[in-house]
């Protein structure tokens, strides 16, 4: 019936306003839910960094492939939390033009939800769910089609700016300076005895690193 209506009549802009929004909070819940995730996995990454840095068994450079990894989770829970932001921006700015919609009966596409949106688009965890949104608000006059579905090249010296930042995450860690409630425990963490625990911690990070390459697929 609604598909019948829709050879005839226009979209009505209440039911266009309901399914974008419910977009946006699926989009919401999705990066939550990766943020979380990210949380988890982070904590994790902390401890392995000093169980490895006392165990007689692993050498510096073993430690700092684990810093690495918790410095590239980090900079993923920071792009995502921004991607939060631009979601609550884009809703906001939807219900807004709607309303003014309702009073002057037109929208006018808005280039800076566009400029969101085609940010968000690009976001792997996001994707899919993104190019539905974007192809309502296409349709509710809010934002012009995007053609250009290139990636961003901010990444590409991402692993110098990573190496540089190694040095500084371990004098961190080895501090204390991190060892806030509920992240990092402070009770003492034996050292490994025997051969087995080195290949304890090796599993540790294989676990970390596929878990981190889950969350960015």
């Amino acid at each position: 019936m609604e598909s019948i209506k829709a050879m005839f009549w226009k979209p009505d802009p209440a039911t266009q306003l309901r399914k974008c929004n419910q977009l946006i909070r699926k989009n919401t819940r999705e990066l939550d839910r990766h943020i979380k995730s990210l949380k988890t996995l982070e904590i994790k990454t902390r401890n392995l960094i000093i169980q490895s840095s006392k165990s007689k068994h692993n050498t510096p450079a073993q430690t700092r492939m684990l810093a690495v990894e918790l410095i590239r989770i980090r900079r993923q829970s920071t792009r995502l939390a921004t991607s939060q932001a631009q979601l609550q921006s884009v809703m906001m700015q939807v219900s807004e033009a709607f309303s003014v919609r309702k009073i002057e009966g037109s929208i006018k596409a808005s280039t800076s939800v566009m400029k969101d949106v085609n940010s968000l688009v690009r976001l792997p965890e996001l994707t899919g769910t993104m190019r539905e949104l974007s192809m309502e608000l296409v349709k509710a006059g809010i934002i012009e089609e995007m053609i250009d579905d290139s990636l961003p090249n901010g990444e590409i010296d991402e692993d110098e700016e990573v190496e540089g930042e190694v040095d500084k995450v371990l004098n961190e860690i080895m501090a204390g300076k991190m060892q806030r409630t509920g992240e990092v425990p402070n009770v003492p963490l034996t050292e490994p005895e025997s051969e087995p625990d080195q290949l304890t911690d090796d599993a540790g990070l294989e676990d970390m690193r596929q878990r981190l390459a889950i969350l960015k697929s």
